[in-house]
């Protein structure tokens, strides 16, 4: 990627990080503030740790921020450190923002409302962080670190953590308070699982049938799509037979079942969705012989 192609490509991912701080912040100031919710993130483990020691929040806040963005910068490497330090500064200024605007508004004193759209928003405004590359800071690396180095999904890394920051508020919170603080941390996980995942997911089909070339070249001319040939010998009669291999869009499914049918009507076919899918054609451009 070129100098001029990689500044617009820059500049909308700073965009993307901002209005996830934005996002972030509207969420905090409507609904997580108003009904008094224990969250989990560095917000959690400061009010933990304040409890305990009588640690100010803010600087409690601070310290494990920079400490993280430390560790960010080393693990993560410089572009991440640098996309984390604008949102160290836009979480803050966005709430100000919002505060300044929005005043003593509520949207809604019902406190289910308020932990649903609070996890809505936060896995919402999460998602769009990360994917751009960056993170709101704090309690977010670590997850980040272990999908680098060890391919933890980072939606698990971060339940498992922010459960645990809850448990260390059950000394001063009521148990209600408790259980819609877990149904918070349950929905923005799920949130952020499935926003992470967006545009990713793809349909993995296999067939097995008396004609794979017809197949194969059906799915390389129609679809558009590559294929692979697995050689493979059945089961009951010993027969060779080729399986024909092909990862397709959830789109194409309908198309890539009808073609095949209309080849063959009795083959046998293996439909699968995958999380992921990465190389050429996917996250690379097509190249064609």
């Amino acid at each position: 990627m070129n100098g001029k192609q990689s500044l617009p490509h820059a500049f909308i991912l700073l965009m993307l990080v901002v209005a996830g701080n934005l996002l972030y912040a509207m969420t905090v100031k409507l609904f997580l503030l108003p009904a008094g919710l224990v969250t989990g993130g560095t917000t959690g483990i400061a009010l933990a740790i304040h409890q305990a020691l009588g640690i100010p929040v803010s600087l409690f806040v601070l310290i494990f921020n920079v400490l993280m963005l430390v560790i960010g910068y080393f693990l993560l490497g410089r572009t991440f450190a640098i996309t984390t330090i604008i949102s160290t500064f836009t979480y803050p200024a966005a709430l100000e923002l919002w505060d300044q605007l929005l005043g003593d508004w509520v949207v809604t004193q019902d406190i289910l409302l308020c932990t649903l759209f609070s996890g809505l928003g936060i896995g919402l405004s999460l998602g769009i962080v990360i994917r751009a590359g960056a993170s709101t800071g704090g309690m977010d690396i670590p997850p980040l670190v272990l999908n680098r180095y060890f391919r933890i999904p980072v939606s698990l890394s971060l339940y498992v953590f922010d459960f645990c920051i809850l448990l260390t508020q059950a000394f001063w919170s009521t148990p209600e308070k408790l259980l819609y603080g877990i149904v918070l941390v349950m929905t923005y996980t799920i949130v952020l699982d499935k926003l992470m995942l967006m545009g990713t997911a793809r349909t993995e089909v296999k067939v097995v049938t008396r004609y794979p070339q017809q197949v194969r070249d059906a799915i390389l001319q129609k679809l558009d799509r590559g294929v692979t040939l697995f050689y493979g010998e059945g089961g009951y009669l010993h027969q060779e037979t080729q399986v024909v291999f092909s990862i397709i869009s959830n789109r194409e499914l309908p198309q890539a079942e009808k073609l095949i049918r209309s080849i063959d009507p009795e083959s046998f076919m293996v439909v699968s969705r995958v999380s992921e899918v990465r190389g050429r054609g996917f996250s690379m451009s097509k190249k064609y012989q």
